[in-house]
């Protein structure tokens, strides 16, 4: 048996190898990035107004005092989306420009509205009069002050979030480069496993529950992932030939619930290894979770995990093992932890890692603490329902008390 350490050491050098393609960014919400996405123009594209205003030539209001004032005269109004050329430009001259209008070359400065002095008055100016000397570029946004040119707007290894689309549509970026989801099927196992719309169940049988949380949670963690059904414990020949099946597919990793442990129906180790598959490593030294193994399948360069039965250790495996292997098959950097008080005793053996199932506060000087929750064992979902984090206490130290910094991350990864 490996501690957590060594297994996702395992899992960094094995990753997954999936290929680049093109799509179109409004398909892009939540893929990986395969490369940094460049700013192919400016942002502003040309100079423009941060208000409502009067464009001017700051040299010509050099001097200029409530006791010598001068004229402008107001050539035309310039809104945002018009052209600002110029036909009839003459000294001591402005045009009306409103907020992100472009300004003409010829001046270079924005005179707010606010102070404005009209003439003869507002409602039938030709001119304004300006009493003061004018800050060069004041309330000016310059052409790709926000992105210029060749700007990394999003770098490799990042999810494409709504935000970002809102900047690629700005710019002009229609197409991208992502890597390509990885394919995963799932499959359930167990005599004791019904469909979860039964109602009238035996005590002997149990609803459906992995399957469902597995493939619904795995569709937001960057993958396809589809729903193999559940294989009894009894036929584990449909279970062969369902691999048999998928291994020519373009399904990237197998993953199964159940039947990987030492009991008289845990078929899974024993059928992958003679169907080809090679033992990465069996068994970790973890709480929930400890029996989940890791095998590959080297002629198609295909991964296997099995997966204890039990809905939270089954929910360990998906969040601490292959969610870690996910995030480095697509180029993303390894996910951060946070760190928190501990709010109550916690112990564990020395070379365990347990993750618990814990209620993470802020209190009221802004300091983060967590709670570990009633309930840990890992049939029981209350306080899995109850949680907003994993707290996460490492092998190495055996006693945990109130005050000690323990690491968390959230119970749903959200990236």
């Amino acid at each position: 048996m490996i501690t957590y350490s060594e297994a996702i050491s395992l899992i960094d050098k094995i990753s997954l190898k999936l290929s680049d393609e093109s799509t179109s960014i409004l398909k892009a919400l939540n893929r990986v990035t395969s490369e940094d996405i460049l700013s192919p123009s400016k942002n502003p594209s040309a100079n423009n107004s941060a208000f409502d205003g009067f464009a001017v030539l700051t040299e010509e209001t050099k001097g200029l005092t409530k006791k010598n004032t001068k004229k402008f005269k107001i050539l035309k109004t310039i809104a945002a989306g018009d052209n600002p050329r110029l036909d009839n430009y003459e000294k001591n001259s402005t045009v009306e420009v409103m907020t992100g209008g472009l300004v003409p070359e010829q001046f270079d400065s924005i005179i707010p509205v606010e102070k404005a002095n009209y003439f003869p008055s507002k409602e039938k100016a030709t001119h304004i009069i300006v009493d003061e000397e004018v800050e060069q570029y004041s309330y000016i946004r310059f052409a790709g002050e926000d992105y210029n040119l060749k700007d990394v707007v999003l770098k490799k290894g990042e999810i494409i979030e709504s935000k970002h689309i809102m900047v690629f549509t700005a710019l002009g970026i229609k197409e991208i480069k992502v890597k390509k989801q990885p394919k995963i099927i799932f499959f359930g196992t167990g005599n004791e496993i019904v469909d979860y719309k039964e109602t009238n169940i035996p005590a002997w049988k149990v609803r459906n529950s992995n399957n469902n949380y597995f493939t619904l949670l795995g569709k937001n963690l960057h993958c396809q992932v589809v729903d193999g059904g559940v294989i009894k414990d009894t036929e584990p020949e449909k279970l062969e030939q369902a691999l048999s099946e998928a291994i020519n597919s373009d399904i990237d990793l197998f993953v199964t619930s159940g039947a990987v442990s030492a009991g008289k129906f845990d078929f899974i180790p024993n059928l992958i290894k003679d169907f080809g598959f090679e033992a990465h490593f069996k068994g970790v030294a973890i709480k929930p979770g400890k029996p989940i193994l890791l095998s590959q399948f080297k002629q198609k360069e295909k991964l296997f995990f099995g997966l204890p039965g039990n809905p939270i250790s089954l929910a360990v495996g998906l969040r601490f093992f292959i969610y870690p292997l996910i995030r480095n098959a697509l180029g993303m950097s390894k996910e951060k932890q946070f760190r928190a008080k501990l709010k109550n005793e916690y112990n564990k053996m020395k070379n365990s890692t347990h993750f618990t199932r814990c209620s993470m506060t802020i209190d009221d000087k802004g300091f983060s603490n967590v709670e570990v929750l009633q309930g840990q064992q890992s049939n029981r979902m209350k306080s899995f329902v109850n949680a907003n984090c994993w707290g996460i206490f490492n092998e190495g130290k055996e006693k945990f008390i109130p005050g000690d910094f323990v690491e968390w991350v959230p119970l749903i990864p959200s990236g």
